[in-house]
């Protein structure tokens, strides 16, 4: 039983993996990325999330690695903490409370009680850098309210501020100024490009910065396209740069690699460039990379790069410029067309992805599955052209059809309009295409949906549109002479006064199909598709209609655009209840009778959760979002919750997620995100990254005397067999090369003699201590036959692949009962 706890609204996912650079760890094992209120830590090999660092209460905005303990993280967050983990447990360390809004966080091997972070401390859109002296403290807890003003006018991007020649000086960035400040001589130099006071509408202005780590270089990106070295910049006047030029749009990102012997930069050509030797002409390329470069980081140890991109992904990259991991989050699309629907078969959540493509995201993993390209065709990222874009999708028969729509409309007399069915194959594993047709309405399709009765007879695809017609879509026997196919056809067209189609739904036995025609709801018959009635509130346009489940069958509930809720009885035709409710998103649960409705308001978004048979709901939680909550989706559980509350009973079966305005994916939990991840996620593998020490050895010590003090009180229950590796059968079994030994046959007798039992390792309490002399008698006479068997056994020795068959003695016999009360579990781990 789950002990009550309050439920809340919690990011289950989804968020910026792209938000920050990424930040590797010593030995490049691991990589660390900030995720909204989390830092995520990720295998650099597995692509595998192991640990969520959570303890932040707002947007994290900068992590980086202890210089002075690399198995230790900082991190920074709007709630003004700066927060020091210990990423390979996932334990926080210690919290260091500053007091204002922290937008960066930046480390010094030099500084060792102070970091650096951007602040803003007098009016919003002013940036200041300061130091922030961390007190050594052993609380957990401790206020850091020193802060050192360094810099004044700055970004608030960590990618316009970058620290030289191992800390000696900080370069800052901002529109056309480059500000260099020196630590010793506390003095701060001051560099304005001499274009930007000739042209007025110049696109040079500085995006961001890195310098070289062992030498007196800056190396400054622009809007432009181009990449200036800075050098010489001690003095005001006799500063110089050259120019660095490939990119024909703004340079995103630059860094230098550990030794500083090149420059990485990126941008929105998807190509990762390196600068060998900071020349123009010796340059390597990484192209088709995807998605645009936000930000690039270079591991500490030299050996690995990762770009962030606007996509939402991370790609770690080798030091020969050949990728070779991919991290990919839930894509940010421009906008989501097609709603959140769940794949029948992997569980994932599936939506909108890259222009043209369906992604299927694993909400357990919180990572992308793959990708489906739906529209096939290359896109051309152009500003002002406009796409072809998918707007519909849906799957079909327990995840064996998937249909969706794509469409294109320059004016309003131009549209192109394509619907694709598409099967599921499963010697791919994926979505083959099946059917293409063109035109299939003469307007937008406004909504698709599967019949998905269990006893459906043939798969059946019902689209409405604005043309004012419904039409059903079978599935035929296409086969001919050549190949057995099947494909999809129309079977009925539908219309109510030429209205336009706005929604459609199956019921849950798929007898009845509703069909909503601006302000009707009209039900028509799955067999013989007769209209049977018709229900009219004239309350507005209907924007949600669905059916309930389960006891609620009967009922049919529709939310209209005037902001209110109707529920119809079927049996009876008529309304059995109303309610005054702005639904935005209304979604029913199919392993219950719940249903899901959220409302907008002036304050934010409401949920309300309820079944069709009683108009009280039965959770209500007011503001669980401050911006508009666009769709929502019931997720079963592979594992049942058991809330016994009534207001909770409703998480038991799904869970519920939903996407905001803002494409934040949130969902409600009692459970935090380190706790839903499963134990082989969890762990790290210390023991690889760490090498053996004095210590480990008296800890090894320490292990050897508790399974001491284990194996004595076990003595009485099992027998103790000897340790395998001092066996010398057994090591010398598996030691020796497969090619020198015998056969396994020779091999067995002796290897299984050598499992037995000593003497002297019998304890007293195996003899029995009411053997009677009869059986001592016995057992000298089952001696004497032993010896005539081993005897025979050595006449009969030249043919070894004879079986022997002899009668056990009951002195043999006694000896196997002693046998098998010895617990030989143990072997199957050899």
């Amino acid at each position: 039983m789950v002990e009550e706890e309050n439920i809340r609204v919690v990011r289950c996912g989804g968020s910026e993996l792209n938000f920050r650079r990424a930040v590797f760890s010593a030995d490049s094992k691991y990589i660390f990325c900030v995720s909204g209120d989390f830092v995520k830590v990720y295998s650099t090999v597995t692509e595998e999330c192991v640990h969520i660092l959570h303890g932040h209460r707002n947007l994290v905005t900068g992590i980086q690695l202890n210089p002075n303990n690399h198995l230790q993280l900082y991190s920074c967050s709007l709630d003004g903490t700066i927060k020091l983990w210990d990423y390979i447990d996932g334990i926080l360390i210690k919290t260091f409370i500053v007091g204002c809004k922290l937008h960066a966080v930046f480390t010094v091997a030099q500084a060792e009680d102070s970091v650096f972070a951007i602040v803003n401390k007098e009016k919003p859109d002013i940036f200041q850098l300061v130091s922030v002296k961390l007190p050594k403290s052993s609380s957990q807890e401790v206020e850091a309210k020193e802060l050192s003003f360094v810099l004044d006018y700055i970004n608030q991007s960590p990618k316009c501020i970058a620290f030289g020649n191992e800390g000696v000086y900080v370069a800052a960035v901002r529109e056309f100024y480059l500000s260099v400040y020196f630590f010793k001589k506390k003095t701060t130099s001051r560099f304005t490009l001499s274009s930007s006071r000739n042209k007025k509408h110049a696109k040079n202005n500085f995006t961001c910065v890195a310098c070289h780590p062992t030498e007196d270089c800056i190396a400054s990106g622009h809007m432009d396209g181009k990449i200036r070295l800075w050098r010489n910049f001690y003095d005001d006047k006799k500063y110089t740069y050259t120019c660095l030029h490939w990119h024909h749009d703004m340079v995103m990102d630059l860094a230098f690699s550990v030794t500083g012997t090149s420059l990485l930069s990126g941008g929105r050509e998807s190509v990762l460039v390196e600068w060998r030797d900071a020349t123009e002409k010796n340059k390597e390329f990484l192209p088709r990379l995807g998605a645009t470069i936000e930000h690039i980081s270079v591991s500490p140890a030299g050996d690995l790069f990762c770009t962030s991109h606007s996509d939402n992904k991370i790609i770690i990259i080798h030091r020969n410029l050949e990728a070779s991991a991919v991290i990919q989050g839930l894509v940010k699309d421009r906008s989501i067309f097609t709603g959140l629907m769940i794949d029948p078969r992997t569980k994932a959540l599936v939506l909108n992805g890259k222009p043209g493509h369906l992604q299927f995201y694993s909400l357990q993993s919180d990572k992308q599955l793959y990708n489906l390209d739906i529209i096939q065709q290359e896109y051309i990222n152009d500003y002002g052209l406009i796409q072809i874009e998918l707007t519909k999708a849906a799957f079909g028969c327990f995840g064996n059809w998937l249909a969706t729509v794509e469409q294109r409309q320059e004016k309003e007399t131009e549209l192109e309009l394509q619907m694709k069915l598409w099967m599921y194959n499963k010697k791919t594993q994926g979505f083959i295409l099946n059917t293409k047709i063109n035109m299939p309405h003469e307007d937008c399709i406004t909504a698709l949906c599967f019949c998905n009765a269990e006893k459906s007879e043939q798969p059946t695809l019902v689209t409405a549109s604005k043309d004012g017609y419904f039409k059903v879509w079978i599935l035929t026997d296409d086969s001919d002479i050549y190949k057995k196919a099947v494909g999809w056809t129309c079977d009925f067209v539908g219309s109510y006064h030429k209205y336009q189609a706005t929604n459609c739904c199956f019921s849950e036995d798929g007898s009845l199909l509703a069909v909503s025609f601006e302000e009707i709801v009209t039900i028509w018959d799955s067999i013989t598709w007769e209209l049977k009635c018709t229900f009219c509130q004239r309350a507005g346009k209907i924007r949600h209609l669905c059916f309930g489940r389960l006891t609620c069958s009967k009922y049919l509930l529709g939310a209209t655009e005037n902001g209110i809720l109707c529920c119809w009885n079927l049996l009876s035709c008529a309304l059995e209840w109303n309610a005054k409710l702005n639904v935005r998103v209304m979604e029913p649960d199919t392993n219950s009778e719940n249903i899901a409705a959220i409302s907008q308001s002036s304050v934010g978004s409401d949920l309300f959760v309820f079944k069709p048979s009683e108009p009280r709901p039965l959770y209500i939680q007011k503001g669980i979002s401050r911006e508009e909550v666009q769709w929502g989706v019931f997720v079963p559980r592979d594992v049942p919750e058991s809330f016994t509350s009534e207001a909770y009973q409703w998480l038991n079966r799904s869970q519920f997620y939903f996407l905001t305005k803002s494409q934040s994916l949130l969902t409600f939990s009692t459970k935090s995100p380190e706790e839903k991840l499963t134990p082989t996620s969890k762990q790290l593998l210390a023991e690889e990254s760490l090498p053996t020490t004095p210590f480990y050895f008296i800890l090894g010590k320490h292990r050897q005397l508790q399974d001491e003090k284990l194996n004595e009180t076990l003595e009485n229950e099992l027998v103790q067999l000897p340790l395998t590796e001092n066996i010398p059968a057994v090591s010398e079994l598996l030691h020796t090369p497969a090619h020198v030994l015998p056969s396994a046959a020779f091999l067995c007798s002796m290897f299984v003699n050598s499992l037995l039992l000593s003497k002297e390792t019998k304890s007293a309490k195996e003899i029995p201590e009411d053997v009677d002399m009869e059986e001592e008698k016995e057992s000298e006479d089952s001696d004497e036959e032993n010896d005539f068997i081993e005897k025979v056994q050595d006449t009969n020795n030249t043919g070894l692949g004879e079986d022997i068959i002899h009668q056990l003695s009951k002195s043999e016999e006694k000896e196997l009962r002693k046998f098998r009360k010895i617990d030989y579990s143990w072997i199957a781990a050899l």
